[in-house]
């Protein structure tokens, strides 16, 4: 062996998960503004091509992590870098679209809450519950309890998806299954 040449060490679940993260927050962060700029805001079709592109990336992460290291990922490991990323990116996206959304340009929230008072016209409520209703979403309207919400809907989605693309890109070490 010669001297000059480097011993590699095999890439880590952090190391994966945090670079994979921060691409997925900058690609959520790009869609969302995509659909803000085409003025399909609250379009719920379009709302879980998130879980495509998240599933997309994750795949990335784990064949990343497969080649860079021993070309093995047990389940638990590709958890933990789908896990590790959904927070990376939840983080980012929610920390972009608080500062977006109190400071340049709170439109996504009228668009968001107009969509939700049709909604809620639509179920025939009288006229006492509309208005109790319309009351408490604007509660839960405000930019830090929708920074809040997509935080935790943001992992768990994120982890759920991580449950479901590991169980399929998994290639655990034969050697350790004894």
């Amino acid at each position: 062996m010669e001297e000059n040449q480097e011993i590699l060490e095999p890439v880590s679940v952090k190391q994966v998960a945090m670079k994979w993260g921060l691409y997925l927050g900058m690609v959520m962060i790009l869609y969302s503004m995509v659909l803000q700029l085409t003025g399909q805001v609250g379009n719920q079709a379009l709302g879980y091509v998130n879980y495509l592109l998240a599933a997309v990336l994750m795949y990335f992460a784990h064949k990343e992590f497969k080649d860079e290291g021993t070309g093995f990922m047990s389940y638990k490991q590709g958890f933990g870098i789908g896990a590790l990323m959904s927070v990376v990116s939840s983080v980012i996206s929610v920390i972009f679209m608080y500062i977006y959304v109190k400071f340049i340009d709170d439109s996504m929230l009228d668009i968001v809450r107009a969509q939700q008072i049709e909604e809620l016209e639509k179920q025939g409520l009288s006229d006492a519950q509309l208005d109790q209703s319309i009351a408490m979403m604007e509660k839960f309207s405000t930019p830090e309890m929708i920074m809040g919400f997509g935080l935790f809907f943001g992992i768990l989605f994120g982890i759920i998806v991580a449950l479901i693309v590991s169980a399929i890109t998994k290639n655990p070490d034969p050697a350790q299954e004894i």
